[in-house]
């Protein structure tokens, strides 16, 4: 009897990857972006350009006639010439301003409002009209290279220019108010955190945490780094820079954790959504008040507290959701982390007793970051995002007098704000939970 020869076995290569993001399902692999790159349409790059040229003109047209009755008769400006300003004297005698009960921001601030000297030279120290200038050239350089930054994204294969886009003209709808808040600073470094993820992580880390010292929430855009080698060296990288950089302000600055005294105090601004539930009491006859305290108009009178305890508490519920994704996640995409970050930073937002105009910036610039990829779910968010800093300008400098009056006109548009917002949080996180589940099982074909 002859014996079968046996035929030779193929062998299926099993690629090992030390990655976590790699073993989880649904992730797309993509050439290495330093290997891979596509050329973008000159006519949409010049387009761009053309438009952030344009829009930043007539943005510093505005600041330049900010006096106006329906641009805010000069409270915008008046941020940097009279509060930056005295921030930067205070500064430059090598303390932090610790007695100010508006001082509440990180000891990153400080090189952040330094930074216009950097325009001049070392002696004699800026007048409050050099500072402005240079703090408004400073602030015009950082919104164009994250508009930089989101065109160069665009160049990877699965990105598209729909970040930059969002970024270029969305920022426009808040008037400019963002020339003369450092936030547009402060979210150029959360978009550097995020698009540094896929080339970097230690970059990412050290971008994270030098604007979460600038102001916290930037810390946030570690949230959705995939699990496994990548967020270890993405967290450590944070961990060590942040330490390293609050030695540096430590030993150059006096009283560099002073603002952490004026953070219990604050009250319920006008503008949150606990804000907007007192305007209703108020026109339905609570004897509450609103008054100008620790740099923003805030409410006063019973039950505040209550509120302001209330807002706290639902801050706490955004963080144990976001805890809870973070845990049952199993499916990662390459815009996993920008959406996580968005609906991370919106949560926050929405249940914060604060929700000034300049933190619509961050949102823009988070929502800017997750448009650049084709697998974001965010996309809707966006757009009710873009609406709502329209509605933002409406809401401060054009009307502020009815939003802080509590007319029936301001409580209608702080309700069409803080509703918009309120729902792209809502939405954002449901999208981001469903795209992180894994695939339901395809059931067997019988036929």
């Amino acid at each position: 009897m002859t014996r079968p020869i046996p035929l030779p076995r193929t062998r299926t290569r099993t690629h090992t990857h030390s990655t976590a993001e790699d073993r989880t399902v649904g992730t797309p692999s993509e050439p290495s972006p330093a290997r891979a790159k596509r050329s973008l349409p000159v006519v949409r790059v010049v387009g761009l350009a053309i438009t952030w040229l344009a829009t930043r003109a007539l943005m510093l047209w505005l600041l330049r006639h900010d006096e106006m009755t329906l641009l805010g008769r000069g409270s915008v400006s008046r941020e940097v010439h009279g509060l930056y300003f005295r921030w930067y004297v205070t500064l430059t005698q090598g303390g932090f301003p610790a007695d100010d009960p508006r001082w509440q921001y990180p000891p990153g601030a400080g090189p952040v409002l330094l930074s216009p000297a950097l325009l001049s030279p070392p002696l004699p120290p800026l007048t409050h009209v050099e500072y402005f200038d240079a703090f408004v050239a400073l602030t015009l350089a950082a919104d164009a290279l994250v508009a930089i930054a989101l065109v160069r994204a665009a160049r990877r294969p699965g990105r598209r220019l729909h970040g930059a886009a969002l970024w270029i003209a969305g920022l426009p709808l808040l008037l400019h108010i963002p020339l003369a808040r450092y936030d547009v600073q402060t979210t150029a470094l959360g978009v550097f955190a995020l698009l540094a993820l896929s080339r970097s992580t230690r970059a990412c880390g050290a971008f994270a945490a030098a604007g979460a010292l600038v102001k916290v929430w930037p810390a946030l855009t570690l949230l959705g780094t995939p699990r496994g080698r990548t967020t270890r060296e993405a967290w450590t990288a944070a961990a060590v820079s942040a330490g390293a950089l609050l030695l540096v302000l430590a030993l150059a600055f006096e009283h560099p954790f002073s603002f952490l005294r004026q953070q219990g105090a604050r009250g319920v601004q006008i503008e949150s959504l606990g804000g907007t539930a007192l305007a209703l009491a108020r026109r339905a006859g609570w004897p509450g008040e609103v008054r100008y305290q620790f740099g923003a108009m805030e409410f006063t009178g019973p039950y505040v507290s209550a509120v302001a305890a209330v807002s706290l508490l639902l801050t706490a519920a955004a963080f144990g959701l976001l805890l809870l994704w973070r845990l049952r996640a199993r499916r990662w995409t390459d815009a996993t982390p920008y959406d996580a970050a968005l609906c991370a930073v919106l949560l926050f937002t929405v249940t914060s007793r604060v929700i000034s105009p300049q933190y619509m910036v961050w949102l823009l610039g988070l929502a800017a970051v997750c448009l650049t990829s084709r697998h974001t779910t965010q996309r809707p968010v966006a757009a009710l995002l873009a609406a709502a800093a329209a509605v933002s300008a409406l809401a401060y400098p054009v009307l502020y007098a009815q939003v802080t009056a509590c007319t029936w006109t301001g409580c209608l548009v702080m309700l069409v704000r803080n509703g918009l917002l309120t729902a792209a949080a809502v939405l954002s996180f449901r999208r981001l939970w469903r795209s992180s589940r894994p695939p339901s099982p395809t059931p067997p074909h019988i036929g």
